[in-house]
């Protein structure tokens, strides 16, 4: 009734379009890299000095020293480069990256995010480079669940959480759905898993869905 988390980094993946510069938060979005077919050009960044990072390595072929800005293993594609911490920011900053990909907490109807750190478990100390990444990037997409473990939903008509960034999200991908934010609108309703209906998809909504057609 639901994609579970690697049918959503795949669902991501499938989107993405030739030839752009893309960067992936912790969690879910770091394992889009897993789903980008290898024909396409895709050239993913890391903001702690990777361009051209590949796929999750095999277990028995893991570099210690290569690491994402998660600390999680990964490859490098042919043409991968490695470069300082400033450079990467400074690709960031300088509006260099076409797209990121962030987890989050909430994301409101106006395309405003919530994806700061609550600093209860070690997992990720504060906000890390979502800020830079949120104002920077030319389009910032979220893959999340569509609720919390006790159900409160994450597509909120505004966010309580701190804000990590402004009007900032295009497009949310959640286990339940894909939704466009429309300047004017909110959330516009693309696609439902399979086995949903908008209703039931609306009931795990703190804010109107729309669709067109």
């Amino acid at each position: 009734m639901s994609w579970n988390r690697t049918q959503m980094a795949a669902r991501v993946a499938q989107d993405i379009p030739e030839g752009w510069f893309v960067n992936l938060g912790i969690g879910i979005p770091t394992m889009v890299a897993d789903h980008v077919p290898a024909e396409r050009e895709v050239i993913l960044h890391s903001e702690n000095g990777i361009l051209g990072m590949g796929p999750a390595p095999e277990k028995d072929k893991v570099n210690a020293w290569l690491v994402n800005a998660g600390k999680q293993p990964v490859t490098l594609r042919p043409g991968g480069s490695f470069f300082h911490h400033a450079d990467s920011f400074g690709m960031i900053r300088g509006g260099h990256i076409d797209l990121c990909v962030l987890g989050a907490f909430e994301v409101a109807a106006n395309g405003d995010i919530a994806n700061w750190a609550t600093s209860e478990n070690d997992s990720a100390p504060a906000v890390g480079g979502a800020m830079d990444l949120a104002a920077g990037a030319k389009r910032l997409w979220v893959v999340m669940d569509h609720t919390t473990k006790d159900g409160t939903p994450k597509l909120v008509e505004r966010c309580g959480y701190p804000l990590t960034a402004m009007g900032a999200v295009q497009r949310v991908y959640t286990n339940l759905a894909v939704v466009e934010v429309v300047p004017g609108r909110g959330f516009v309703v693309k696609e439902i898993a399979p086995g949903l209906s908008l209703a039931e998809v609306q009931a795990k909504t703190a804010a109107k869905l729309h669709v067109d057609g």
